[in-house]
């Protein structure tokens, strides 16, 4: 009997699943992480916030990030979809090196945002982390401006 439903899998049949699994489902979560985002994070901040360049993100694990003068702040989306999902610490474990290697290019700080999907909406799941990138700003703001006197004296 399974050998028979095995056998019926068809080459059309594997291309289909593997575009529905990957292309849309890929494009989904991006989706998802753009509205979280740009619609929750740039509205609570009141800044602007850009997509990082492709290379941030393979170099630095940075999705988004936001310029402060000079500096940048790097923002890592990570959507929350099942129980297994490692606790915040671990992530943050995994990414730590990059996001330090960010630090020291950029001068900002690197937030892991985890989202969250509630029926066909997504939320901040650490809303926490708006006050930290909060602070973060002001902190460079001041950097920039104490950088910017020094340079013109």
């Amino acid at each position: 009997m399974l050998r028979s439903e095995i056998e019926s899998v068809t080459e059309e049949d594997c291309i289909q699943y593997i575009r529905t699994l990957v292309i849309d489902r890929t494009f989904a979560g991006y989706q998802t992480e753009i509205a979280t985002v740009y619609q929750q994070l740039s509205q609570a901040l009141g800044v602007e916030i850009q997509p990082a360049p492709d290379e941030w993100d393979r170099r630095y694990n940075v999705d988004f990030c936001i310029a402060v003068g000079k500096y940048y702040i790097g923002l890592q989306i990570k959507p929350v979809s099942y129980p297994q999902t490692p606790e915040f610490h671990k992530w943050q474990d995994w990414l730590s090196q990059t996001h330090q290697q960010f630090t020291q290019e950029f001068g900002g700080k690197v937030f892991l945002v985890f989202s969250v999907s509630e029926g066909k909406e997504k939320r901040i799941l650490n809303p926490e982390i708006i006050e930290e990138i909060r602070n973060e700003i002001v902190r460079l703001q001041r950097k920039d401006s104490e950088q910017s006197s020094k340079s013109s004296s």
